[in-house]
């Protein structure tokens, strides 16, 4: 019982602080056994830059999509080869050779 006495004696004033002891206790409890602990709270922050990350990049495509809609429906001209080129559309009078290239 000396021994303890003695090694309780030895500690910092800090361990022996009842304040301390619940404010170090509520640490290590918000950082690991929490539902938001900090492991989720590191997870989510990785999938929120992974979420902003993608909508830049959606973002960039519906610019790139409206500008390509404004071009087309502009004048008959464009709609005509657009639908020439993409979905290789043709007159009744013509024919169309499509020449695939290897690499």
């Amino acid at each position: 019982m000396k021994k303890y006495l003695q090694k309780w004696k030895e500690l910092p004033w800090y361990f022996k602080n009842i304040y301390f002891a619940i404010f170090a206790f509520f640490v290590l409890w918000m950082l690991f056994f929490d539902s938001n602990n900090l492991f989720y709270q590191w997870k989510l922050s990785k999938k929120v830059a992974e979420l902003e990350e993608q909508k830049e990049y959606f973002t960039k495509e519906i610019e790139e999509v409206d500008a390509l809609k404004d071009e087309l429906f502009s004048t008959d001209e464009k709609k005509e080869k657009f639908a020439r080129e993409t979905y290789f559309m043709k007159k009744d009078n013509e024919d169309v050779f499509i020449i695939v290239e290897k690499d």
